[in-house]
């Protein structure tokens, strides 16, 4: 699901500026010690259900993230049914694929570890139509991803994307060695290669269409993310995975309040902050407030791929432009210099992982290696250096 931290970051601040906007936000209010459960996630069926739980964060804080952990969450049916959800890691829960049937509701239902006790309203079940298509269209300025889909039933009218972006990385010096044990040095083998790398990213907008003012339930075109030509992720090979959620009026509403109240705020012209009413509550006291929307219903994925070789020839603004390679030799001492002064040398440097080794320099004892700051050279810093199970 999308980044809780970068949609509920600021739900405090709407709160404070609906009483006078023309006032200006104190820095009391900024720090204020609120502590709102936020719950984001989507009761799929046919597939495994990942319900995200965290808790808001102060404006002038330095935390960013505040998963909520060691809590009880599980799904009721509305006419009998209860399944758990296991904890994963950072506030996650998780269940196996669900087979809910479409004439119930289900709620989502939560304990914390202080014992407060939360649920959602009972949802009805809203299945996605298949996505029929993704493309991509090439600007002037880098490309935009676009999605079209249809509901034959002429029953969804209602829509949300979500997308997990997959891209190869290389790093700006290919390593041929590697320290090993702080006190020598090694060809580095293929396992443990550190020059290409996927990094994988989820998206950080809420996309939303609707065809209710259509004569039919049509999407077509639907821009999803636009990719700057600049972007390194298009520099060799760029994947996307899109997941489409069918939303009921109340859901789209929501969504659609939440995109104005995160994406669009910038001026006194934009669209003011409005507070978020979601469909979760607070039932040890209800008048906490509590952030998110629940629905449930199966989700429509697809995937498609984009080579570099099939876009225009755009330079990549790359990370590593500034890296510079430095020859690290075994001698250390400049001769006949007064005082004795020190140079690069292997043992400072490549022993001690401040640099990585990438080619061997002349021979032991007056030998070294060229090499690189780890940012220049290692791309695991980054990314993962196996590619994921669906490239290809």
């Amino acid at each position: 699901m999308f980044k809780i931290e970068k949609y509920y970051l600021i739900f405090l601040l709407p709160v404070f500026l609906m009483t006078n906007c023309k006032k200006q936000i104190s820095s009391a209010a900024i720090a204020a010690p609120n502590n709102y459960l936020v719950v984001n996630g989507n009761i799929a069926v046919g597939d495994s259900t990942t319900i995200s739980l965290s808790r808001t964060v102060n404006l002038s804080g330095k935390v960013n993230s505040n998963p909520e952990l060691n809590a009880k969450v599980s799904i009721e049916g509305s006419q009998g049914g209860n399944y758990s959800l296991t904890a994963s890691k950072n506030g996650n829960y998780v269940s196996a694929a669900l087979n809910l049937s479409s004439s119930q509701t289900y709620r989502l239902k939560i304990v914390t570890a202080d014992g407060k006790q939360y649920a959602s309203d009972f949802v009805p079940v809203k299945n996605s139509p298949p996505i029929d298509t993704i493309n991509y269209a090439i600007q002037s300025n880098g490309i935009q991803v676009k999605v079209n889909t249809h509901d034959p039933a002429n029953n969804t009218h209602y829509y949300r994307w979500e997308y997990t972006e997959t891209y190869i990385i290389h790093s700006m010096y290919y390593s041929n060695y590697m320290e090993v044990n702080h006190d020598t040095t090694a060809i580095r083998p293929a396992d443990k290669q550190i020059y290409q790398c996927w990094v994988s990213d989820t998206s950080s907008t809420i996309v939303l269409g609707s065809s209710a003012k259509l004569a039919q339930d049509i999407i077509s075109e639907q821009p999803v993310i636009a990719i700057p030509s600049s972007a390194e992720k298009l520099h060799i090979r760029y994947s996307i995975m899109l997941k489409q959620y069918a939303l009921t009026t109340d859901a789209f509403n929501y969504f659609t309040l939440l995109k104005k109240n995160t994406e669009q705020l910038g001026s006194i012209f934009d669209a003011q902050p409005s507070e978020l009413s979601g469909n979760i509550h607070c039932l040890s006291n209800p008048a906490e407030p509590v952030i998110g929307y629940v629905t449930v219903g199966a989700v429509a994925k697809q995937r498609i791929f984009i080579d570099n070789k099939d876009l225009p020839a755009w330079t990549p603004d790359l990370p590593g432009k500034n890296c510079q390679l430095d020859t690290l030799r075994y001698v250390f001492l400049i001769p006949k210099s007064s005082p004795p002064q020190l140079i690069y040398y292997v043992k400072e440097y490549i022993y001690t992982d401040a640099e990585i080794p990438i080619d061997i320099v002349g021979s032991y004892p007056d030998g070294g290696f060229t090499a690189a700051f780890p940012y220049c050279v290692d791309c695991t810093l980054r990314g993962v250096n196996k590619p994921p199970s669906f490239w290809k």
